[in-house]
């Protein structure tokens, strides 16, 4: 078992390191430059200042010139300057907003495994009856509509019509000076939305992929057999069939990981949240390449820590791979 998990750890680094590659020259390939993005609105820069800038920010190299003095700098963990006017470290623009957005992945996950596995269970086990057809109708709904649009009517739903929620920010002006069950409070409030937002989808598919693998586990032979030796339902549903259920989710689940960060750059932007994602829009329509990459790195890295963690919960459930 632990020499699987060694060898798959060793794996990560060609794979980053090829993910790496692809992602310098697709960023490349889109159209403008960083000194376009800073110079087409302004009437006195003379082609001059454009290539005084193309050496500054070392864009006059050739492309694998440029990706090799960038994998250098990576190597000593240095993701470089920002191409923006305040040329701030990468490091440093990432991690105020990393943690936003991990903790918002990070609760949205929650919500998604704590909700669709027993929606999927209950659905499994009591096919083709009300409860099943609701949450299937549930389901293609969720499926059906777009994250952008469900952010914005639960924006003038919750926070036009009813006043309930905040629609936009991570705190209120004043979050500084309120006692901490107000913050703690505050932060609930405005954070919901954007919860829910990101978990609506991913609990809709979840909760799909659950039913229909509780349905064929249920269908085997040792199912029957335990039933027939007069165990509980209770524990052959839980303990029996549930554990052999859960492999195909756990595989589900490490692969949904880029899926969350991905779509953190929809419901930051819509909602306003100083997170990764709202990072990551601002920096490609800046062109700002030594941000693009620091972000595509975290999100490569913790994609393949997903696809890791996915191959331990493998190993939790399934008594064979820790026993090969």
């Amino acid at each position: 078992m632990w020499l699987y998990l060694l060898k798959r750890l060793m794996l990560m680094f060609p794979m980053l390191l090829g993910i790496t590659l692809i992602s310098f020259m697709v960023i490349h390939l889109a159209p403008g430059t960083p000194t376009d993005m800073q110079t087409t609105l302004n009437p006195k820069a003379s082609l001059e200042a454009q290539q005084r800038l193309k050496e500054l920010y070392g864009l006059d190299k050739p492309l694998m010139v440029q990706y090799w003095d960038w994998l250098k700098r990576l190597a000593v963990l240095d993701f470089g300057r920002s191409f923006s006017p305040d040329r701030r470290p990468v490091w440093d623009k990432i991690k105020e907003r990393i943690g936003i957005t991990i903790s918002l992945n990070l609760a949205s996950l929650t919500i998604i495994l704590l909700v669709a596995i027993p929606i999927g269970v209950m659905a499994a086990v009591h096919p083709h009856s009300w409860f099943d057809r609701a949450t299937t109708l549930l389901v293609f709904f969720g499926f059906a509509m777009p994250t952008f649009w469900l952010a914005l009517l639960l924006i003038m739903f919750f926070g036009v019509y009813l006043d309930w929620l905040p629609i936009s920010g991570l705190t209120s002006l004043n979050y500084p000076h309120f006692p901490w069950w107000r913050k703690l409070q505050d932060l609930a409030a405005h954070t919901a939305l954007p919860v829910l937002v990101a978990a609506f989808g991913g609990l809709a598919g979840m909760s799909r992929y659950m039913r229909g693998n509780m349905l064929e586990v249920i269908r085997q032979d040792y199912i029957t057999t335990a039933r027939a030796k007069g165990l509980p339902e209770r524990t052959v549903i839980f303990k029996h069939a549930l554990r052999n259920a859960l492999l195909p989710v756990i595989t589900i689940l490490g692969l949904s990981v880029p899926g969350l960060i991905g779509g953190s750059v929809i419901f930051e932007s819509i909602f306003a949240i100083p997170g990764m994602g709202q990072l990551f829009y601002g920096a490609v329509m800046a062109r700002d390449y030594p941000l693009v990459m620091g972000e595509l790195v975290i999100g490569a890295l913790l994609t393949l820590a997903g696809n890791m963690l996915a191959d331990v919960g493998y190993a939790l459930v399934d008594p064979r791979i820790r026993a090969g």
